[in-house]
C-alpha cells in the first residue's frame, strides 16, 4: 500500500483586499498527484512553509489550523473507505471522495431506498405492492436502528462489519420482540441490499460473512382428517359463518390461496376432453399458472354458489380478516383447540388431501403454482396416517425376503502389509 501525503502551501499571487491569501491543499499517493482548493485563507506573516501551518497563538491562526487539520483528517478517511473497497486508489480518486463528487461514496440507506425503488417499478409485473410495503417497513427498522445504535441518519458502506449485522439482528429481537420469521425476513431484505453493493463495487468485504440465519423448526400447519370432518359436519348458526367455511373448504380441497379464489370467474372453469373440470388461473402472488382438476366437493361448492357473487366471480367473498376472525369462532363450535386461520386449508391440501393420499410431490407443486419444489416441502408433510398405511404395503412387499438367521457368525480375519481388521461373514 502506497502512503498518502497531504501538504498544504499558500498562493502569494492571488492577495485579497484584506490581506489574506487562499491555501492550496497537495494529495500525493505514490506518482500520482493532485491540488485542491482548501477554501481557507490566511495572512503570509503567519504561515510557515516547512511546517505547512500557521504559527502563533493568535485566534486566527488556531482557526486556520484547525480547519487544515480536519481537512487532512477527511482526506485520510475518505482514502482509508477507498482502500476498503479497491486495491489501489489514485490521488485523483481520493480527492473526488473527499470533495463528495465520487458516486461510489454511497451510504446504506440511501442505496437502500434506491433499491426499493427499483423493486417498485415490478409492482404490476412479477411483484405485489403488499411486498414493496414490507420492504419500506424493514427499511424503517434499519434507519431507527442506526439512529438509536450510532446516532446518525445514515452510514457508509464501508462502515459495515459483522459486528453491524449481529447488532442489527439482535436489536430486532430483543428490543423490538420480533418472532424468528420477522426477524429473518427483515435481515434478508438487508441481505438482498448488500449483495447488489456487492455487485455494484461499493463494497469490497461483505459485512453478512459468518452471519446465519436460524430458522424455526418448521410446525405442520394443517388441519387432521378428524378436525377436517368436523369442520364440514358441524352444523353453524349463521350463513357468514357457513360461507366462510365453504369458501375455505373450497381452498383445502383445490389448495386455492385466498387471494387467487377472490379473483376467480366461470371463464377460469373449463371442462377436458375426458368429462372432468378444471380451473386454469395464475397466482397472483407470483404469475405462475396453476392447473387444478376439480373433486367432487368444489364442484357441489361452486354450483351452490353460482349467479350469487358479482361480476361472474365463483364466490362472494369477506375481506381477508374477517374471514379468520369468522374461522376462530368456527373453530370453537366445532371443537377444534387450536389456531386455524385460512392459510391452514393450503396446507390441508398439500398434506392431507394429495401427498397422503400417494400424490407425488412434484404433482403437488405443479397444483399449488410453486415454481420451486422446496417451496412445496414447507406445505407438505406426511400424515402419521399415511405413514403407517406406507410401511404397512412395504412389509407386504417384501415379505419373507429378509429373514435373520440364527447361525454364529465366524470370525476372519483379513491381512495385509499395513493392515489388519476383523470382518465378520456368514459361514
Amino acid at each position: 500500500m502506497e502512503e498518502l501525503k497531504v501538504t498544504f502551501y499558500l498562493k502569494k499571487n492571488e492577495e485579497r483586499a484584506d490581506g489574506t491569501v487562499p491555501i492550496l491543499g497537495r494529495i500525493r499517493i505514490g506518482k500520482s498527484m493532485v491540488q485542491f482548493s482548501t477554501k481557507v485563507y490566511v495572512i503570509p506573516s503567519l504561515w510557515d512553509v516547512k511546517s505547512g501551518r500557521a504559527v502563533g497563538k493568535s485566534k486566527p491562526a488556531a482557526a486556520t489550523n484547525k480547519e487544515l487539520d480536519r481537512i487532512s483528517l477527511d482526506i485520510h478517511s475518505a482514502y482509508k473507505d477507498l482502500l476498503a473497497k479497491k486495491e489501489t486508489v489514485s490521488a485523483l480518486e481520493v480527492k473526488n471522495a473527499f470533495q463528495g463528487i465520487s458516486s461510489e461514496q454511497e451510504t446504506l440507506v440511501s442505496f437502500y431506498g434506491k433499491c426499493n425503488e427499483r423493486f417498485y417499478e415490478k409492482v404490476g409485473t412479477n411483484r405485489k405492492v403488499e411486498t414493496y410495503k414490507r420492504y419500506g417497513v424493514a427499511l424503517n427498522h434499519l434507519k431507527n436502528f442506526i439512529r438509536q445504535k450510532y446516532h446518525v441518519k445514515d452510514m457508509p458502506f464501508q462502515a459495515l462489519t459483522p459486528s453491524f449485522v449481529s447488532s442489527f439482528d439482535l436489536y430486532l429481537r430483543a428490543d423490538l420482540k420480533m418472532a424468528l420469521g420477522t426477524v429473518n425476513n427483515i435481515i434478508g431484505r438487508l441481505r438482498s441490499v448488500i449483495k447488489s453493493a456487492l455487485n455494484d463495487g461499493l463494497l469490497r468485504k461483505d459485512p453478512f460473512n459468518g452471519y446465519t440465519f436460524d430458522y424455526p423448526q418448521i410446525v405442520p400447519k394443517f388441519l387432521s382428517e378428524k378436525e377436517l370432518e368436523q369442520m364440514m359436519n358441524t352444523p353453524l348458526p349463521k350463513p357468514n359463518l357457513n360461507l366462510v367455511r365453504d369458501v375455505f373448504l373450497f381452498s383445502a380441497f383445490t389448495g386455492i390461496a385466498f387471494s387467487d379464489i377472490r379473483n376467480l370467474t366461470q371463464k377460469n372453469l373449463l371442462k377436458a376432453e375426458d368429462g372432468i373440470w378444471w380451473i386454469h388461473s395464475a397466482r397472483r402472488k407470483t404469475g405462475t399458472p396453476f392447473h387444478i382438476p376439480l373433486l367432487d366437493l368444489p364442484l357441489e361448492l361452486i354450483a351452490k354458489y353460482r349467479g350469487i357473487a358479482p361480476n361472474g366471480r365463483l364466490f362472494p367473498m369477506l375481506s381477508c380478516s374477517k374471514t379468520n376472525i369468522n374461522l376462530k369462532k368456527i373453530a370453537s363450535i366445532c371443537g377444534i383447540e387450536r389456531r386455524v386461520t385460512f392459510h391452514l386449508a393450503r396446507h390441508t391440501y398439500a398434506s392431507v388431501i394429495t401427498l397422503s393420499q400417494g400424490v407425488p410431490l412434484d404433482t403437488v407443486r405443479e397444483l399449488m403454482g410453486h415454481r420451486d419444489w422446496r417451496a412445496t416441502q414447507i406445505y407438505a408433510h406426511l400424515t402419521n396416517d399415511k405413514v403407517s398405511e406406507d410401511m404397512g404395503r412395504l412389509q407386504e412387499r417384501i415379505g419373507n425376503k429378509f429373514e435373520l438367521t440364527d447361525n454364529k457368525m465366524a470370525e476372519v480375519v483379513i491381512s495385509t502389509p499395513q493392515i489388519k481388521r476383523t470382518k465378520r461373514m456368514k459361514p
